[in-house]
């Protein structure tokens, strides 16, 4: 027997909660922290959002079923009114009878079509608005890491007037980016839960879309990280060298001949 395995939005406000600690404890004044627990508010929001969604909503549909139910004493009151006795003379009435009950159907199929879908159409407007929140979060992310440049943050006296402050050091570069690349992954995670909640064709196309946009941001992020992690080898490396070029040679020691 299979069981049902699905995003637990708790566990996900947890992580993202832990990494907005993690980063104001390396970095207090930074502007990703403050960006970190504007995204922290909107999926605790995204949380009663998606609660909301998944419910039933009574009201909507006894209204809906009401509307229908209207509709449908229309129709048979309509059938009622019809002469189904044929002659020569109510041939014609009866042609035009039938062509106005006709036209009253399509009408009162489309108004009972546009009832059922409401409630599915509320509940999108209600994620689409959040999603769009989660789509900006992303690019805002992606706005603080733009300056992280490996290769420049130790070149602070090769830096122009307008130059970006680089006051971090390879590690904390490196930590830097690797909270940017998680808080784009838990984006994308926020962004299934609509989907998990209301698997209408708009909403899971939309949180592809931003699932789409997280992962190509993330990349650029590991594009970086790499070539970070791969100066730092190299560095070590050129450290160890010299150690070893600038150790003092052992001396041997000298044996009376006998």
């Amino acid at each position: 027997m299979k069981k049902n395995i699905n995003l637990d939005y708790n566990k996900i406000i947890e992580t993202l909660e832990r990494l907005e600690r993690r980063i104001s404890e390396r970095f207090p004044d930074s502007g990703l922290r403050l960006v970190i627990n504007d995204f922290l508010g909107i999926a605790r929001e995204s949380k009663k959002n998606i609660e909301w969604i998944s419910k039933p909503h009574l009201i909507i549909r006894f209204l809906t079923y009401f509307i229908i139910g209207i509709a449908f004493a229309g129709i048979l009151y309509s059938i009622t009114r019809i002469n189904f006795k044929f002659d020569l003379n109510t041939l014609s009435n009866f042609i035009t009878t039938s062509e106005a009950l006709f036209n009253e159907l399509v009408l009162i199929g489309a108004a009972i079509f546009f009832m059922v879908t409401i409630e599915t159409r509320v509940k999108r407007k209600k994620a689409s608005k959040f999603l769009n929140e989660l789509r900006v979060i992303a690019h805002v992310i992606d706005m603080h890491q733009l300056t992280k440049d490996p290769g420049m943050h130790e070149l602070t006296e090769k830096s122009t007037e307008n130059s970006p402050n680089r006051e971090l050091n390879t590690f904390e570069l490196q930590r830097y980016l690797d909270y940017c690349s998680e808080a784009f992954s838990l984006v994308g995670k926020v962004a299934a839960l609509y989907a998990q909640s209301l698997p209408n064709e708009v909403v899971v196309k939309t949180v592809n879309e931003i699932e789409d946009l997280s992962s190509g941001l993330s990349r650029k992020i590991w594009q970086k990280l790499i070539i970070l992690n791969d100066m730092a080898s190299r560095e070590t490396d050129q450290n160890q060298k010299k150690i070893k070029t600038n150790k003092p040679p052992k001396t041997r020691k000298k044996t009376d001949s006998k």
